[in-house]
């Protein structure tokens, strides 16, 4: 009797999960296309549009192996945030950027949780083909290329450098940074991970446009998009974790455990590269491989 999902595969799309998931590229637009592209018993093993698909129990793992790695990595943010949240409760105040921050989290995170409970299913069965997913991933590329086009074009020289100084500041002071950013922006950025239902955009990647929109530079942007993530991964992983002991996990445990090692693994050198990179760099190489993979994997699908 073969089981639905193979060790190759599980290691490989944990690697692919734990990379795009931070990367702005779109984890669940890579998840659809890749198994579509490689074709064979990879398509009908990989199927996420599939109501009840042991795929998508995998999925699971992958995710709170995902949020596990940005958890380890921002832990002394998290000691400082959860900190601030338990201040706040007992003084009943919001009186330093620990304490706003952490009540900016929250209240970011409450609209995307709704919208994802209503409408995952529909978006995923609907939309979680492979030619969708395509064009969302390209569409993403537009969006990334559209967001840098736009900023550099609001911001004078002056304040482009300004920004590019600040970039290379301390965690504590972009800390301070984004929780002095007013709830409504933070909502608003919050808010605008409820596109990342559409197989193909980013989470990290509309979050960090709108950060940018409203102010941030790439690295605050970033690390707020990475810190609104955890709890949303954490969430949508816990939510469905029953499925991995139902008969949607029946013979694949040990692959779940592979896969989320290694998207474990994975993500941890996603961020910490990230992290690096946006001190200096921009969106715009993921804006182009996001362009170029997905109007090349839409013509491909169409073709074949």
């Amino acid at each position: 009797m073969t089981t639905p999902l193979s060790y190759p595969e599980a290691i490989i799309m944990g690697a692919v999960q734990g990379i795009s998931e931070l990367f702005p590229i779109s984890s669940l637009g890579h998840a659809v296309i890749i198994p579509a592209l490689v074709g064979g018993q990879w398509a009908s093993d990989l199927s996420v549009s599939a109501p009840e698909s042991p795929y998508l129990a995998f999925i699971v793992g992958l995710h709170v192996a995902t949020a596990l790695a940005l958890l380890l990595f921002f832990w002394r943010d998290w000691v400082r945030i959860i900190g601030g949240f338990v201040t706040s409760i007992r003084y009943r105040r919001l009186s330093n950027s620990s304490e706003r921050l952490a009540w900016l989290i929250i209240l970011a995170t409450i609209p995307v949780g709704i919208i994802g409970l209503l409408l995952e299913h529909t978006f995923r069965t609907v939309l979680g083909t492979p030619l969708p997913a395509a064009a969302f991933l390209a569409a993403n590329g537009v969006v990334l290329l559209v967001g840098e086009l736009v900023r550099r074009r609001g911001l004078r020289t002056a304040e482009i450098a300004e920004r590019t100084r600040a970039e290379s500041g301390d965690e504590r002071d972009e800390d301070v940074i984004l929780g002095t950013m007013s709830i409504r922006r933070g909502v608003l950025i919050g808010t605008v991970q409820s596109v990342a239902l559409l197989p193909g955009i980013s989470r990290s990647g509309v979050t960090m446009v709108a950060g940018m929109a409203a102010g941030l530079t790439h690295r605050e942007a970033a690390r707020f998009s990475f810190l609104l993530a955890t709890p949303v991964i954490f969430a949508a992983g816990l939510l469905k974790l029953p499925d991995l002991f139902g008969p949607l996990g029946a013979g694949i445990h040990g692959q779940v455990l592979a896969g989320s090692a290694a998207a474990f693994v994975c993500a941890l050198f996603a961020v910490a590269f990230l992290d690096r990179y946006f001190r200096t760099r921009t969106l715009i190489p993921f804006a182009v491989y996001s362009l170029v993979a997905g109007v090349a994997s839409f013509l491909v699908l169409l073709f074949r």
